[in-house]
């Protein structure tokens, strides 16, 4: 896999500041029937801090959008929370912002390749209403 593109997700559950991640990582392997979490990171508050948690590797395909083949091309980065219910955090914000300018540096993706999954998927809201894709391309390129 070669990835060309972020694909920007949420999961849909509150951000409890213990360990979500390991717990989505279940209900995929354990539910899904997947052989691990979908998603290739995580953004989650933990105790005081907001970590950047790793999920599949970079060379791994995910599973976190299968249309289009973008699970092969995409790299899927999942905040926990729930933003059709309020905006992400700042803290979680700058940390998807961060990780995804690290990103576009190192496999050298565009700006107009970071993606929400709605953009894909009409049927979806992910990742979340309340969370302006514009506005994240937007603090992307202002970095």
């Amino acid at each position: 896999m070669i990835p060309d593109s972020l694909m920007i997700h949420h999961s849909l559950t509150a951000d409890s500041g213990s360990v979500s991640w390991s717990a989505i990582r279940r209900y995929h392997v354990e539910t899904l029937k997947w052989r691990d979490v979908g998603y290739h990171y995580g953004i989650e508050r933990i105790g005081d801090r907001v970590e950047i948690l790793v999920g599949r590797m970079l060379g791994e395909s995910g599973a976190h959008y299968r249309q289009g083949g973008m699970n092969r091309y995409s790299v899927g980065i999942c905040l926990v929370g729930n933003f059709d219910e309020q905006p992400p955090p700042d803290e979680s914000w700058a940390a998807a912002v961060r990780l995804a300018r690290s990103l576009q540096e190192v496999l050298g993706i565009p700006r107009d390749r970071v993606f929400g999954h709605r953009e894909f998927a009409a049927y979806k809201t992910c990742p979340g209403t309340m969370f302006s894709m514009q506005d994240f391309r937007d603090e992307l390129r202002g970095g």
